[in-house]
């Protein structure tokens, strides 16, 4: 019996050294710098909402949080780099809703799963994504320019960045719940479309606010609503395309990630700072003039929502057999 009792107690004083070893090495972590990845080139807004994490980050860590620009394929060749890295905190991710909830969907041979890959560490930010229209298109509004796209089926040309890009999604959405045909007209990228739908090449575009509120501004382009959930706080008095057609919505999310199999304390320590950052009143301040709403939320609810847009945008983009380039 005293045997037993002993081997017993060995055995639980050896249980309780490896967690606190574990305890301590999250405690220790970081010991040395953190890489952050951007799957896109550097400036534009998902890089611009990277160091501004990574800066806020690299001071309450003690550590150097280091952004690594990785572009190509649609964001999936920064992606995989993280999905392949150790789960040890020191290999993160700055993600959207294209590379986790579309490309999946979007394309053959995807070298990760947008879902089962990772760790949801915290959701950072919305980009604000609005409606807009040539001034020559006689629409002052979403019902207006319904009652025009079915008076003019298939005329009505809108402009994408490209098939399964988030600006074609938006408009094939539009199309299906308001009963209406348009004519898809693809570019090679967000900004080519801009231009040619302010020079009435095309007369209609969903897109980021960042690439179309100058234009707004200049009176190039009218600004009929914003495609989320609810009215945006940087548009207060835009309504949103679901106020018309109700069900609608459209959120272009950014989140932070990490390999999947993240120790849970790394992950809740992780959140925390990110959640903390993305409250700070001059971080919120800085995203504002992008057209990016700062949000935060706990690994779990992000979770919710990657696998509720994952499951919906895919069933869509399955049914309408939508394929990427």
């Amino acid at each position: 019996m005293r045997a037993v009792v002993k081997s017993l107690l060995c055995g639980a004083a050896a249980l309780a050294m490896s967690f606190a070893s574990v305890a301590g090495a999250a405690d220790a972590y970081p010991t040395k710098p953190v890489t952050l990845i951007v799957p896109w080139a550097a400036g534009g807004s998902t890089d611009i909402l990277a160091r501004v994490l990574s800066e806020h980050l690299t001071k309450a860590l003690g550590q150097p949080v280091i952004v690594d620009n990785k572009p190509g394929a649609s964001g999936n060749i920064g992606s995989a780099m993280v999905a392949r890295a150790q789960p040890d905190g020191y290999t993160l991710l700055v993600g959207s809703m294209s590379t986790h909830a579309m490309n999946p969907a979007l394309m053959a041979n995807m070298p990760f799963k947008g879902v089962d890959d990772f760790t949801p560490l915290g959701l950072l930010a919305y980009v604000t994504n609005t409606m807009v229209v040539n001034p020559s298109v006689p629409a002052n509004n979403v019902k207006e320019l319904i009652a025009y796209a079915k008076a003019n089926p298939g005329k009505l040309a809108y402009a994408s960045a490209g098939p399964g890009s988030t600006n074609h999604l938006s408009a094939v959405l539009f199309e299906k719940m308001a009963g209406v045909e348009m004519l898809h007209v693809p570019y090679k990228g967000g900004a080519p479309a801009v231009v040619d739908t302010v020079a009435g090449q095309t007369q209609l575009l969903f897109s980021a606010g960042t690439q179309t509120l100058p234009h707004v501004k200049a009176n190039k382009l009218k600004l009929l609503a914003v495609t989320e959930a609810r009215r945006s706080p940087l548009l207060p008095n835009v309504p949103t395309v679901g106020e018309t057609i109700p069900g609608y919505e459209l959120s272009v999310w950014y989140g932070a990630f990490g390999p999947k199999n993240m120790p849970a304390d790394l992950v809740a320590r992780l959140n925390k700072e990110i959640n903390r950052v993305m409250s700070l009143p001059e971080v919120k301040a800085k995203m504002d003039s992008i057209g990016v709403e700062t949000a935060t939320s706990t690994p779990q609810e992000f979770g919710k929502i990657l696998r509720r847009d994952a499951d919906r945008y895919g069933k869509l983009i399955k049914d309408l057999g939508i394929k990427g380039e």
